[in-house]
C-alpha cells in the first residue's frame, strides 16, 4: 500500500475508533471521567450500544468520503450529492452500524429537512451564531483528503479551496465560526499528510488558513477567535482550560490540544475522551488528525478488532484512494489497491 492509502485509511480509521470510544460516555461530566476514566472500548453506556459503536459523526464521514470516492466526481456535485446521502442517511440508517440512527445534532437535522424540502444544498446550513455546533467540523476530513489529492500537498495556500470548504460545511453549519473551523482544520489535516512534526504542522497549517481569512472581508472580523491556535499555545494549556463541548470552537481547540501534547494515538483519543462532555465528536476529530501522523498500526489491536464495520470502512478508504490518484504524482502512488 502507499503512503497516501495508509493516511486516509489510518485517519478515517481513528476517526471512526476515537467516534467509538466516546459514544458510551457521550455528555458525562469531567469529573466522572475524572472518577472513572475511559481505558478502552467499553459497552452500552449514554446510547446503549454495543462496543465498538460509532455515532453519527461517523456516519456523515463515510457518506461524505464515500460521495468523493466516485469516479468523476466534481466538486460542483459533490454537495449536492453528498446531501442526499446525509438525508438516506437520517431516513434510512444508511453507513450506520446496525440500520440506526441514534443521535443526531439539532442544526443537522434542520438542514437536511431544509434539503427534502427543496432547498438548494449550499443554503441548506444554518446561519446564526447559535448554529456553531460541531456538526459540520466532525464529517470534514474527507474534504482536507480530496483537496490534497486533487489540488496538490499545498491546496491550503489556494482561495478556491477554502470556498469549497465553505460550501460543504455550508450544507448544515454556514456561520463564519463553523466554516473557518473548518478551514483551519483541513489546513493543518493537510500539513499533516506532507509530514513532518505535528505542532510545526499545526502552526503552518494555521498560518494558511489566517492568511486566507484575514483578507476576506466576510471572516476577517472572526479572525481573533482564532487567536490561541498554534502549536506553542496549546501545549501551554492545562486541561481545566480545554472544554470538550460541542461548541465547534471548544472541539477544535480540544482535539488539536489532545494531538499536540501526546506522542501516540492511543494517548491521543484517551486524552479527548476523558475531557467529558462531547467525548464522542472530540474523540472522532483528534483521531482523524490522530490517524494520519500514527496510521492503521498506531491504533490498538483490540479496538481495531471491535470496531464495527472494519472491513467496510477500509474497502472505502481503497475506492477512495483508487479513485483519486492525485496529481503529478510518482508513478508508484497512482497504483491501485
Amino acid at each position: 500500500m502507499d503512503r497516501f492509502f495508509q493516511q486516509v485509511y489510518g485517519g478515517i480509521l481513528a476517526f471512526a475508533v476515537g467516534d467509538a470510544l466516546g459514544v458510551p460516555v457521550e455528555f458525562s461530566s469531567r469529573e466522572e471521567r475524572m472518577r472513572s476514566p475511559v481505558t478502552g472500548m467499553r459497552a452500552y453506556g449514554t446510547h446503549q450500544q454495543p462496543a465498538g459503536t460509532w455515532s453519527d459523526d461517523t456516519s456523515m464521514t463515510l457518506c461524505a468520503l464515500e460521495s468523493l470516492s466516485q469516479s468523476g466526481i466534481t466538486r460542483e456535485a459533490a454537495p449536492k450529492d453528498m446531501m442526499r446521502r446525509f438525508c438516506r442517511w437520517m431516513r434510512e440508517g444508511y453507513w450506520t452500524p446496525y440500520g440506526e440512527v441514534f443521535d443526531i445534532g439539532g442544526t443537522t437535522f434542520t438542514a437536511l429537512q431544509r434539503y427534502e424540502s427543496g432547498e438548494r444544498a449550499e443554503n441548506c446550513g444554518g446561519k446564526g451564531e447559535r448554529d456553531n455546533g460541531n456538526g459540520s467540523l466532525m464529517r470534514i476530513l474527507p474534504a482536507a483528503l480530496y483537496l490534497y489529492r486533487r489540488v496538490g500537498p499545498d491546496f491550503a495556500r489556494q482561495g478556491e479551496s477554502y470556498e469549497w470548504i465553505r460550501r460543504l460545511s455550508s450544507l448544515t453549519h454556514a456561520h463564519p465560526i463553523s466554516v473557518m473551523s473548518c478551514g483551519f482544520f483541513c489546513a493543518i489535516a493537510g500539513e499533516l499528510l506532507r509530514g513532518g512534526d505535528i505542532r510545526q504542522a499545526v502552526d503552518e497549517g494555521a498560518e494558511k488558513a489566517r492568511a486566507f481569512y484575514g483578507g476576506n472581508p466576510e471572516t476577517a472580523p472572526w479572525l481573533p477567535l482564532f487567536i490561541w491556535l498554534n502549536g506553542e499555545n496549546l501545549r501551554s494549556l492545562s486541561p481545566q482550560e480545554v472544554r470538550g463541548s460541542g461548541y465547534v470552537l471548544d472541539t477544535l481547540k480540544a482535539s488539536l490540544w489532545s494531538l499536540v501534547t501526546t506522542s501516540t494515538l492511543p494517548d491521543c483519543l484517551l486524552r479527548a475522551v476523558n475531557l467529558g462532555e462531547d467525548t464522542d465528536t472530540v474523540a472522532a476529530v483528534a483521531g482523524g488528525l490522530a490517524g494520519i501522523v500514527y496510521g492503521e498500526e498506531g491504533v490498538p489491536a483490540p479496538w481495531r478488532k471491535v470496531l464495527c464495520k472494519r472491513e467496510e470502512i477500509r474497502q472505502l478508504c481503497v475506492r477512495f484512494c483508487e479513485n483519486n490518484p492525485g496529481i503529478g504524482r510518482a508513478p508508484e502512488e497512482k497504483k491501485s489497491y
